[in-house]
């Protein structure tokens, strides 16, 4: 293990995996917090906005929660239910694609296009690393 660097005091590293090894996989997993959490805002946002008394709580709460439970029961590293890799980025279109809408519905229309392009862009290069690593289940 690579003791030099500043990688392996945050993330223990597998036993002959150099941190230069792993530095793409963690850019790419600080990447994608954020832009997990905007879609979640969005979402919300979104409910808030288009609802009116009770609806706008249940859409608004609702639709990032089933957007979350989603997310973590075949998305996320630690998914539940893990899933070939094109099937997940498949997911990960349209819950992302379901919060850029709900932007541009909800009159923020840049935000949506910003959101689209940054989770797209995120999304197929997370991709491209795990398919190299091989951390996913095959492809049927």
């Amino acid at each position: 293990m690579e003791r030099h660097s500043r990688y392996v005091l945050l993330f223990p590293l597998p036993e002959g995996v150099t941190a230069h090894q792993a530095r793409p996989a963690l850019t790419a997993a600080v990447l994608r917090l954020p832009e997990q959490l905007a879609m979640l805002a969005a979402l919300a946002y979104w409910g808030f906005r288009v609802g009116d008394g009770i609806g706008a709580w249940v859409l608004g709460v609702g639709a990032p929660l089933l957007a979350a439970v989603v997310w973590g029961a075949w998305v996320a590293p630690k998914a539940r239910w893990p899933v070939p890799i094109p099937t997940r980025v498949a997911i990960e279109v349209v819950l992302f694609g379901a919060g850029t809408a709900a932007l541009a519905v909800a009159g923020q229309p840049m935000l949506a296009v910003v959101l689209g392009i940054a989770a797209l862009a995120t999304s197929l290069l997370n991709a491209l690393q795990e398919r190299q690593a091989g951390h996913r289940p095959p492809d049927p």
